[in-house]
């Protein structure tokens, strides 16, 4: 596991929906859809970029999404491969996100998790997280009642 990380490009793509969609499969106990899809990461590479970690096999051991937007930066979609959880690279990757937001300019960063992923805040909070409210999960495909929680981090 070599874990170099780099900058995705739009070749990437698949590479990216098929890592995201397998590590989020653990949504499907309330979204009945698959996270993400070809379409819909390449519109998030318009916006901002994702960092991958690539594995020793050709593939990705890992992904995150990353938006810098002036003082304000945004972090999603972390994508750890199942098998390799627990290993740190979850961490690796935030640090990772924290710093690219850092190098274009931004004090402070945010993300979103869905409230039913009650492993997640935890874990966030280890990396100083804090909570800094809750916003809507607009989904047709959610089949029990969900939104997210927001969460902040000074840079």
């Amino acid at each position: 596991m070599t874990n170099t990380i780099r900058t995705a490009t739009i070749t990437d793509v698949p590479l990216l929906v098929s890592l995201i969609n397998a590590a989020f499969v653990v949504e499907r106990r309330f979204v009945d859809r698959d996270r993400t899809d070809i379409d819909d990461v390449a519109s998030y590479l318009e916006k901002g970029t994702f960092l991958i970690a690539d594995g020793d096999g050709g593939g990705a051991d890992a992904c995150i999404y990353v938006e810098p937007g002036g003082e304000r930066g945004y972090i999603g979609m972390l994508a750890v491969q199942p098998s390799l959880h627990r290993r740190g690279i979850g961490r690796r990757m935030m640090a990772a996100a924290e710093q690219y937001c850092r190098a274009a300019g931004c004090r402070a960063v945010d993300i979103k998790i869905v409230n039913l992923r009650t492993e997640l805040p935890g874990f966030y909070r280890t990396l100083g997280y804090t909570d800094c409210g809750t916003m809507p999960f607009e989904e047709a495909k959610l089949t029990k009642p969900a939104h997210f929680m927001l969460m902040t981090k000074e840079l």
